[in-house]
């Protein structure tokens, strides 16, 4: 089962979605996305548990 976490989730009014065959796969994906697009570098554990609780199976 493919691991999905839309960003818009977490970050209102972003279109963009990533798929992993993990959470861990998800997450890296999601830190790399964090920074590149969002200009968020220091990603707090709150914000990593935040973003965790929001990948789904898909």
């Amino acid at each position: 089962m493919t691991k999905v976490l839309h960003c818009a989730e977490v970050v209102p009014g972003c279109a963009h979605t990533m798929e992993g065959e993990t959470e861990d796969e998800v997450m890296q994906q999601a830190s790399a996305h964090a920074a590149s697009e969002h200009d968020m570098t220091d990603i707090s554990p709150e914000l990593a548990e935040k973003v965790r609780s929001r990948i789904k199976d898909e």
